[in-house]
């Protein structure tokens, strides 16, 4: 019994010893080091490269049951494997680092983008959402094949630029001539930049998943331009005429008109049309003495 108190006097005396010698800035080092850890786990989930990095820790995990149990060659072997890894993960990653950094870059645009700046979008934002949704659902009747790209803060120049430039109004007439089945420019992809339609005709880059294979080319490269930039892509089949919506490298299918421009509208106005819900809810609210009118909240909703 003396053994075992002493046991645990010993162990909550090192514990004591280690953890009144951290400082806050290791407390801050590790927190840092685990939120990157969590967004890396978080953003290679879902794609081809969280396959290859769970490959990569069965070979790391081989290197140490190798060393522990003596096996020379196969240590040997590993060992001169991850010498060059930071090199081998660069090339094997490079398109979700390219996609990560990216992303990590058009972070601080978006924050600190003004409110005013917001506003002055909204409206023409709103526009563009209601002509597209109009032309993608006649579209969707017809069975006319399209496909469409939303930029948002990544760039996508190089997609543009093996397009044709037609920096048009985004009407809805406009976008069902361009995906006619005889217009020059039907088989590439709509680029709509700053609420504009601002390049037709263009190329991009296919999926590398293996998701979706029972889907055409051009759902595809939907998915291929999601994967490497934050832009909504919108698609009709030419086949089925469904309406389906990629972001992020995920596919969402058998859209209709009231579903696609609701997630067209969170996605590209989402924290503009919180703010100005709220406030027409206060201005109702006071209007009624402090009470929620319910209709009111319904077509606010």
């Amino acid at each position: 019994m003396e053994a075992f108190l002493n046991f645990f006097k010993d162990f909550f005396g090192s514990a004591w010893t280690v953890l009144s010698s951290i400082r806050i800035m290791d407390v801050i080092d590790i927190l840092f080091i685990t939120v990157v850890l969590f967004y890396a786990l978080k953003f290679i989930r879902d794609r081809r490269a969280g396959k290859l990095f769970i490959g990569l820790l069965f070979l790391l995990i081989i290197q140490i049951v190798a060393r522990t149990l003596g096996l020379l060659t196969v240590n040997y072997v590993l060992g001169n494997f991850f010498e060059v890894g930071v090199i081998a993960l660069i090339i094997i990653f490079q398109p979700e680092l390219r996609s990560a950094l990216e992303k990590v870059g058009s972070e601080p645009g978006k924050r600190f983008k003004s409110i005013r700046e917001k506003y002055e979008t909204n409206v023409s934002t709103a526009s563009m959402i209601e002509n597209v949704c109009t032309a993608v659902c006649q579209m969707a009747k017809e069975k006319t094949g399209a496909l469409i790209v939303i930029e948002r803060e990544t760039k996508l120049g190089e997609h543009i630029n093996s397009g044709t430039v037609i920096n048009a109004d985004p009407e809805a007439s406009m976008i069902e001539n361009i995906f006619f089945k005889n217009a020059p420019l039907h088989d590439g992809a709509l680029v709509i930049r700053n609420d504009r339609l601002y390049a037709a005709g263009c190329f991009l880059p296919l999926s590398s998943g293996d998701n979706y294979k029972e889907l055409g080319t051009r759902h595809h490269a939907a998915l291929g331009v999601s994967e490497v930039s934050d832009a909504v892509v919108i698609v009709v089949s030419e086949q089925t005429g469904t309406i389906s919506l990629a972001i992020d490298g995920n596919l969402n299918r058998s859209l209709d008109y009231v579903s696609l421009k609701q997630k067209l509208t969170d996605l590209l106005l989402g924290d503009v049309q919180h703010t100005k819900t709220t406030k027409q809810k206060r201005r109702k609210k006071n209007r009624n003495g402090g009470a929620d009118d319910t209709s009111d909240k319904e077509q606010t909703e």
